[in-house]
């Protein structure tokens, strides 16, 4: 079975078109097997994303919907998919059109030569130049921070096996990173083009604001910035000496030399800038694993709609091969 796991959000006049190009186009390619699980992320619409998910859980066998109390952000609404989702194949989209059900058969082709994990990224990006930008951002810090392959190009367009996905819901961090649990947990990759689709409704719900809080989770996957911030004391210790050493010789050397106040100040206010800086970085990291001891929640799911159905389904489904494969035995 595929399951495609799809967090939304004010996705209220797109998702069922999405769901349904999905399910029109698995089936042409094989997989009648599916399900859908959607994560409606709080979405602030008045409910109406919300109605359209259970709408479609009621309406299609194929559908679970869960609706999350609060707003998690994208990483965290994947994660509670990804908890509910039961296939041993893993399809990973958005809900606004752009990772558009068409370029499914390219991932599932390159997904069946064998590898774990697949991205489908994107030669031509039809983002704004703004998104584009905190995207090249997240790559390279992704190469430094999370030793990233150069050659990997990712997007929110994968599928996974559900080795991968059995692993990757054990992390109950707050703030989850797909991509930095993906790459902890193999190293079988592959990544191929795909074709970038328009947005059909709305526009980006991506925020500086929130750009910035993505970004940031990746440092709950590394400790290069703790070890910069090592390098960094170094140097500019090595520079202060330098700088001490100089000043005394040049003293004894022109004894008339005048000690400039501005200059000092302006060393006082750099240095002390850097402190700050460092010490808010470690307050971040202790900050976080503070939140975790006290296991501040990924999401909180407020309401479950088609699961409770489709176990029952799933279970009947197991019970009646089981009675088969025991007929078939005492024949």
């Amino acid at each position: 079975m595929i399951s495609v796991v799809i967090p939304c959000y004010n996705s209220s006049r797109t998702i069922g078109k999405v769901v349904a190009l999905t399910a029109a186009e698995l089936d042409r390619l094989g997989y009648p097997e599916h399900e859908f699980v959607l994560v409606d992320d709080s979405s602030p619409d008045n409910g109406a994303t919300a109605e359209v998910l259970r709408t479609l859980s009621r309406t299609r066998n194929d559908v679970k919907a869960v609706l999350l109390a609060h707003n998690a952000g994208q990483h965290n609404a994947i994660m509670a998919a990804l908890n509910f989702a039961v296939g041993d194949t893993i399809i990973g989209m958005d809900d606004d059109m752009q990772t558009h059900p068409s370029q499914l058969g390219k991932l599932l082709a390159e997904y069946e030569k064998g590898y774990d994990l697949v991205y489908g990224y994107y030669p031509e990006k039809k983002h704004s130049g703004f998104r584009n930008f905190g995207s090249y951002i997240n790559y390279i810090s992704s190469r430094i921070l999370i030793g990233k392959p150069k050659w990997l190009r990712s997007s929110s367009y994968w599928v996974i096996r559900k080795f991968v996905r059995d692993y990757v819901i054990q992390y109950k961090g707050a703030y989850a990173y797909t991509q930095g649990l993906f790459l902890r947990t193999t190293k079988n990759i592959s990544c191929i083009p795909i074709e970038h689709f328009e947005r059909e409704v709305g526009k980006s719900n991506y925020t500086f604001k929130k750009l910035v809080r993505l970004w940031s989770n990746i440092i709950g996957f590394s400790v290069v910035p703790l070890r910069l911030a090592t390098y960094v004391g170094y140097i500019f210790s090595v520079l202060g000496i330098l700088g001490a050493l100089f000043v005394v010789i040049r003293r004894l050397l022109v004894p008339t030399m005048a000690i400039g106040w501005p200059s000092m100040m302006a060393a006082i206010c750099f240095f002390s800038g850097i402190n700050l800086l460092f010490m808010g970085l470690i307050g971040e990291y202790v900050g976080r694993m503070f939140l975790g001891m006290n296991r501040n929640p990924q999401y909180v799911v407020r309401e479950t709609c088609g699961i409770e159905r489709k176990e029952n389904e799933q279970a009947k489904k197991t019970d009646d091969t089981g009675s088969g494969d025991l007929s078939a035995a005492a024949d």
